[in-house]
This record gives C-alpha cells, structure tokens and sequence, in this order.
C-alpha cells in the first residue's frame, strides 16, 4: 500500500480508538516516524496530509530536515526529535526540532536550557518518563515520587524550556492489551504533576506506536508516534 493509503488507515484507526474511549479524535496528534526513510517518503506523507514528522537521530535529521523544508519551503511540518539526544547535541538539537519529546535527565534539560537562553528562544518539550522501568531505556524514573518532584520543580523553573506533558516508549510485549497498565501509569503521573505543579502546561501524553496506539488513546494519550503502519517495514 502507498505512504498516503496507509496513512488514510491509520487515520481511521485512530478515530475509531478515540470514539471508544469516548473522546474527540482532533485532540490526539499523529507523528508519522519517518526515521531512515528517504526525503522522497516525507513528502508523500506530507502530501496525504502529514504535519508532524518524528525523527530519531540528530545525525540523520540535519541531512534531511534542510532538504525537505527547501522542497516544502520552510514552516510547513512541525518536527519532533523521539529518540534520546546527548547534551554534546544538545544545541544542535534544538535547532533542527521543532518539538524535543526525549527530554530523559535534568542535565539534559540544564544544558538545552542554556543553549536556548543564548539563542533567545523556548524549547517545547515533554519529558520522556521510564514508566516500564526498563533497563535498556532511557527516561526519568517514576519511583520513588519524591525524587521525580524535587527534578521536575528545578526543570518547571528554566526559562529557555517550555513543558508541554509527558512521553514513554512502552514496554515490547506480547500482545497491544499488555501494555495498558504502563500506559495508565503515565496518565496517572501526567495528573498528580498536573495538580502539584501548576504553572506548567501538562496537556500531552506522547505514548503509542504502530503495535499499540490504540490502547495508548483508549488511556488518554494526545500524540501517538507511528512509523511502520505508514512508511513500511525499515530495512
């Protein structure tokens, strides 16, 4: 199938999983993930209507960023970094993105705040939670709770990041329905920042991809990054 009947699919998916759970399908985001695919597919998913894009590397997104915009002219996707970015990166990073939705550790957080104080700018972000605890991924950890609060009140404070909710990369499980408790978990995080920390914007919940998105919206998410299910499998 093509990137824009794939697209139309899981456009329709996503409808059907939000009117399940009862909720407006134009408040959930879709980012198609178009890492490692080439300019070529970015724009055939632009063409189906594609306005926020994921990539996963700086590496890869300074090649491909520039070549797309200069087709599109630029302003016409919104971008956003998934995957983890090192603080020697950190400049580059904001740079390119639109949206950093892997912000994994308060020094991270520290160094993009001063590369965005001197750039004169504020950096969306939402912070990428370990909610599975899972040793081989990277994000803040959600226990114990007061060490979380006392790394979110000095990040709520920077003034070059602007903190829009939460992300998690769900655990690899068997089945979709698996990974629902993990996805509950972050919506029940989401809220306890929202009522402790009010002066920040808590409205997202990046969770979900291609084997599981549906569940994450039946659990409140707002954006689901899927990349397969519209690109096709990676090589």
């Amino acid at each position: 199938m093509s990137v824009a009947e794939n697209l139309a699919r899981v456009r329709e998916q996503i409808e059907n999983a939000a009117r399940r759970a009862g909720r407006n399908p134009n408040d959930i985001t879709l980012v198609a993930v178009s890492k490692t695919f080439p300019v070529q597919a970015v724009l055939e998913a632009y063409q189906a209507g594609a306005r926020d894009i994921g990539e996963n590397r700086v590496e890869e997104a300074r090649e491909k960023i520039p070549e797309v915009n200069r087709q599109l002219n630029e302003g016409k996707l919104r971008w956003h970094l998934i995957g983890h970015l090192q603080r020697r990166k950190a400049r580059e990073g904001i740079a390119w993105f639109d949206v950093i939705q892997s912000l994994d550790t308060l020094r991270l957080a520290e160094t993009m705040n001063r590369h965005a104080v001197a750039a004169g700018i504020q950096v969306p972000v939402l912070l990428q939670v370990n909610i599975a605890n899972d040793p081989q991924k990277f994000g803040f950890a959600p226990e114990p709770r007061a060490a979380l609060w006392r790394e979110m009140e000095k990040i709520a404070a920077l003034p070059g990041l602007r903190v829009q909710g939460l992300m998690t990369i769900g655990p690899l499980v068997a089945t979709a329905e698996q990974a629902r408790p993990y996805f509950r978990g972050l919506r029940v995080l989401r809220d306890e920042l929202a009522a402790r920390f009010i002066n920040v914007e808590w409205r997202e919940l990046s969770m979900g991809m291609t084997d599981d998105y549906a569940v994450a919206i039946e659990e409140g998410a707002t954006i689901v990054r899927i990349g397969r299910a519209i690109f096709g499998q990676r090589g």
